[in-house]
């Protein structure tokens, strides 16, 4: 067998992008039509399944409920390299490409991410390529990377079928990633960044807190003061949350934003049984933690106020990113071959979150942006308008990021392993955000 170049194996991968780039860019838009909300992307699944079969790739499905991983072999053995992408959606009133009945929407661009990743596969198929590589690539369709129904997700838990609320936390745990030496994905940003991708980013810790305030129900009209009003105690707990806000130090970039979700039964009644979530977010575990037991104060306060009670369900959420520069370098060095010199942009701290934080705490990783979308992000108008880039341009940039990962013996994989050095093992990964659970009642 004959083994090509570097240079030939990314001219072959480019051109079977190229060749098949309409029918990657069709599966993010039909995701686009049809969204679903994590732990619910049953459509969703079934399309990455039958493009996996399509393509003629082995795959395992079913992967925390929804999620899918495809395995290509190199030539040779080595190291593995996974190209993830998210299956679900946000819940957003108004969305254009909305769910009339749901509400489900994607207004994050994770659409466009599963299409980029079978474009990677698409590429990567091309003939004599996989033959010239050392080691597998992984090609992984996460579920429920959106950290939203917090309730209804600790349903799924209390049912045992799930432990961690979030998708790449669930594979970790379930062993999926276990043979997976380094993984990469490309997320979508607004256009105004001032580059055609962005790398380099950080972001937010969290953890997640169900609430559930409880009071007496009595008639709201003629015996209130023999009620005990839940809603009241919330209200006073959402007070005392902002009056917080001062005491966080700015370089911990906290967020916290929490939301009503029940807020009563009906209008005649004093309300007995008062729901609330909200993350508590922060640029390092450690603030996160100081946050989250100021909010824990915050919310005890209010049902002491009213004299009810609050149970407080804190679930771990994601961990801050580490991207790994190793491997950014040779993600930026094939951006700027694609389209020349300075489209990459150096990104500073961003305060939202993502579960490839987690991935990045255990084994190198990156997640860089392509600059493609208009709106608000997560609101009703975020769209993403250049799929060229969103879909073609971020699968070339992978694909070839591979190639320069596990051709000429798997040299730029083992070069990335031999820098890295983990934050935490799995083991200590599962022990620490399993301690980040916890459930507590407090009754005045």
């Amino acid at each position: 067998m004959e083994v090509k170049s570097i240079d030939e194996l990314k001219l072959a991968v480019v051109a079977e992008i190229d060749r098949r780039a309409d029918e990657a860019v069709g599966v993010a838009k039909r995701i686009l039509e049809n969204p679903e909300p994590g732990f619910r992307e049953r459509k969703t699944s079934q399309l990455v399944r039958d493009k996996f079969n399509e393509l003629e790739v082995p795959f395992q499905d079913g992967l925390a409920l929804t999620g899918l991983k495809a395995t290509l072999s190199g030539g040779s053995s080595g190291p593995t390299v996974a190209v993830m992408g998210e299956l679900d959606s946000l819940i957003v009133l108004g969305h254009p490409h909305g769910d009339p009945e749901t509400n489900a929407a994607h207004a994050c661009g994770h659409h466009v991410q599963i299409g980029a990743m079978l474009g990677v596969a698409m590429g990567l198929q091309a003939p004599g390529v996989m033959d010239s590589l050392a080691g597998r690539v992984a090609l992984i369709a996460v579920p429920a990377e959106e950290y939203i129904e917090v309730e209804y997700r600790n349903g799924l838990r209390s049912e045992g079928k799930l432990e961690f609320l979030g998708g790449k936390a669930e594979l970790i745990r379930l062993g999926a990633l276990d043979d997976v030496d380094m993984a990469m994905m490309t997320h979508t940003e607004l256009r105004d960044l001032p580059g055609t991708f962005g790398v380099g980013a950080t972001n937010n810790g969290m953890v997640a807190k169900w609430i559930r305030f409880t009071g007496v129900a009595a008639h709201a009209g003629a015996y209130p003061y023999d009620g005990v009003n839940a809603l009241n105690a919330a209200n006073i707990a959402l007070t005392a949350i902002h009056a917080q806000r001062e005491t966080f130090r700015d370089e911990d970039s906290i967020r916290v934003h929490p939301i009503i979700t029940r807020g009563g039964i009906a209008v005649s009644s004093v309300p007995a049984d008062v729901r609330m979530e909200t993350f508590v977010r922060g640029s390092s575990i450690e603030a996160v933690r100081s946050a989250a037991e100021k909010v824990d104060r915050a919310l005890r306060a209010g049902a002491m106020a009213v004299g009810g009670s609050v149970t407080i369900t804190t679930t771990p959420g994601y961990l801050p990113i580490k991207q790994d520069s190793t491997l950014e370098n040779v993600f930026a060095s094939n951006v700027e071959r694609l389209i020349g010199p300075g489209q990459i942009v150096r990104m500073g701290h961003r305060s939202g979150s993502t579960d490839m934080g987690d991935v990045s705490q255990i084994m190198p990783a990156i997640h860089p942006y392509s600059a493609v979308a208009t709106g608000n992000a997560h609101g009703a108008d975020y769209l993403v308008q250049d799929y060229d880039t969103a879909v073609v341009m971020a699968a070339k940039a992978m694909a070839t990021t591979v190639v320069d990962l596990l051709a000429d013996g798997a040299r730029g994989a083992l070069e990335v392993k031999s820098k890295f050095r983990p934050s935490l093992s799995k083991g200590e990964y599962l022990s620490l955000v399993r301690g980040m659970g916890s459930e507590e009642t407090y009754r005045e």
